[in-house]
């Protein structure tokens, strides 16, 4: 499985801003500034992925255990796409650790931006996956559907630890709590469908990011 280590030289304030729900609002620019400073320096950047075959008639996974993709939007992204790549991606537990420090000293606004630095700091790292992904894929002819992590569109959570196995994310220290959620909690996990270029011409109308995701009253939404 490959293993991605590459190192965050920065952290977009204009994501962290994002993520704090705070577009809109009148903010003290260098305290975002801080706090992806603060992220940046405290995160631990970790990435790993597995190419597997794909039947899209039956939306399974063709892993040795096969792993069936539940959910008609999910369903819908991955058609035409003959393999997937399942990734997962973390920045470690030592930047939730000083948000929850931040908060316990009163510090509750520095708290909210550095937990959102995190999490554009996590993002980051599997947006620089997708990259490193297609320069492999896109000379043996595929080209690449957006990633699509369970709890977009109705992608079930329920089938997280399936995702979380077969991507290799417990290698990178990434666990599962009893209620499925990843641990350490800036983390991620998330499929990408390899098209082969021939088929990916046909017209492809899949929503991307929040346009595929049904909670319509995030704060971090992107408008």
């Amino acid at each position: 499985m490959p293993v991605y280590n590459v190192p965050l030289l920065s952290i977009d304030p204009k994501e962290t801003r994002r993520y704090a729900g705070l577009q809109k609002a009148s903010f003290d620019e260098s305290r975002i500034e801080a706090a992806c400073q603060e992220a940046r320096l405290l995160a631990q950047p970790k990435g790993i992925w597995e190419c597997y075959g794909y039947d899209d008639s039956s939306q399974t996974v063709l892993a040795a255990e096969p792993f069936i993709i539940e959910g008609k939007k999910i369903g819908q992204h991955l058609a035409g796409a003959d393999k997937v790549v399942l990734l997962a991606a973390t920045v470690g537990e030592g930047i939730e650790e000083a948000v929850t420090r931040h908060f316990s000293e009163g510090d509750y606004a520095y708290s909210v931006l550095l937990d959102a630095a995190a999490t554009t700091a996590v993002e980051q790292i599997a947006d620089g996956m997708e990259k490193a992904i297609y320069r492999q894929t896109a000379g043996q002819g595929y080209t690449m559907r957006w990633r699509f992590s369970p709890g977009y569109g109705d992608w079930s959570m329920t089938q997280q630890p399936q995702l979380l196995r077969l991507s290799g994310g417990a290698d990178i220290g990434i666990q599962l709590t009893e209620s499925l959620m990843l641990f350490p909690r800036k983390s991620v996990t998330a499929i990408i469908g390899l098209v082969k270029e021939t088929k990916a011409c046909a017209p492809h109308h899949s929503p991307n990011g929040c346009a595929a995701c049904d909670q319509l009253d995030c704060p971090s939404r992107k408008k």
